[in-house]
């Protein structure tokens, strides 16, 4: 078995971070992980994206080119991206920023307003922790346990970001769960 996941959207919205967060997770279950972080010369407010390959064998590549999974948190990566994406994998869509669907009914779309959800939280930066937790919650990629556990590991140097997490992460399973 092996899943790969493409996270897509402008330099700032934590991109490179939740690929990290579903990388470590993986690992945390056992899996063979490659993670592969990818950012235009702009940094902020340019393109980011990366890859996650999860295998419970060794991975030969970790380039990929038609995606199991997407979480486009901007039009322009869903455009550039959602054509590529394997018939009857999850694409995440950020519907705070995109007001358009992928026009495709071969995969399991979930439409998410992460940055009104966060918003409602109190911290729009936790907008991409929601739509992690909702891919996952809806793809089932990973265990929501080792989930939790690699967020916690992640901000651990920041104990005070630890429950408002937590909250997000809750966040996206029930906005999972609505769509």
């Amino acid at each position: 078995m092996q899943n790969e996941v493409q996270f897509a959207g402008f330099g700032g919205q934590g991109i490179m971070l939740i690929g990290k967060i579903l990388a470590h997770a993986a690992m945390e279950e056992g899996y063979e992980v490659s993670w592969v972080p990818s950012y235009g010369p702009e940094m902020r407010g340019g393109t980011a994206y990366c890859t996650v390959v999860i295998s419970d064998q060794p991975i030969g590549s970790p380039v990929i080119k038609n995606p199991r999974h997407l979480v486009a948190m901007n039009r322009p990566s869903l455009e550039k991206f959602s054509p590529a994406v394997q018939a009857g994998g999850t694409l995440f869509i950020n519907g705070s920023l995109i007001p358009v669907g992928s026009g495709r009914d071969d995969v399991d779309e979930l439409n998410v307003p992460v940055v009104e959800i966060a918003k409602e939280l109190g911290n729009v930066k936790t907008a991409n922790i929601i739509a992690l937790a909702a891919f996952v919650a809806r793809s089932g990629i990973v265990s929501m346990d080792a989930l939790k556990a690699s967020v916690k590991e992640e901000f651990s140097q920041k104990p005070k970001l630890i429950p408002l997490n937590m909250k997000a992460i809750e966040a996206g399973i029930e906005a999972a769960k609505k769509r």
